[in-house]
């Protein structure tokens, strides 16, 4: 293994450019703050690349704006698609740094692309944490730029990329209206 400490303060060094502030910090920064402070809660055993990946998961995701792509799914999930790319390669770089082997920074790329999603235990548990990440400090702020009939699918979108563990903690931790709820236990494992 390398050095986890200089691999994550290396993320924290990138992500401290965000110009996006977010209660006075970079937005990156604290994003990465809140995806490791709920891995450790929501899977203390985390191995380090999956700690690794999950500082990482935005890291300097400013540099690539929406606004880049076109309008509409397609351009978003082209968009969404590039900057897991993006984010896969420059985690692998600061790993490199970090003294991280080649085939750990192979994984941690297969982490951040998300690459068997539902079938690989540390990709489903990288995804429950963005979502939990979501739901407790984003949800509130996206939920009131979007009509509520889309908030419905969207947290049913959320739901369904979640572990039926997952889903049930989400249920038992947050109090969510009962039409958010309902999309959340009918979503079941797609």
């Amino acid at each position: 293994m390398g050095n986890l400490a200089a691999a994550l303060a290396a993320i924290d060094a990138a992500n401290a450019g965000d110009p996006t502030q977010e209660a006075g910090r970079p937005a990156a920064l604290l994003y990465g703050e809140r995806m490791s402070a709920e891995l450790a809660r929501l899977f203390p055993d985390a191995g380090e690349v999956l700690q690794i990946a999950a500082r990482g998961q935005h890291v300097e995701r400013w540099l690539l704006p929406r606004s880049a792509y076109p309008e509409g799914k397609t351009g978003y999930f082209e968009w969404r698609r590039e900057q897991a790319r993006r984010h896969a390669a420059r985690v692998a770089g600061i790993m490199a740094d970090a003294g991280y082997t080649d085939a750990e920074q192979e994984r941690v790329g297969v982490l951040l692309r998300k690459e068997g999603i539902k079938r690989d235990p540390e990709v489903q548990a990288l995804e429950d944490v963005i979502c939990f990440v979501f739901i407790q400090f984003y949800f509130a702020g996206f939920a009131a730029t979007h009509p509520d009939d889309n908030m419905i699918e969207i947290v049913a979108k959320t739901a369904r990329k979640m572990s039926a563990e997952g889903r049930a903690r989400a249920l038992a931790e947050f109090a969510l209206p009962e039409a958010l709820a309902e999309a959340i236990r009918s979503a079941g494992d797609h």
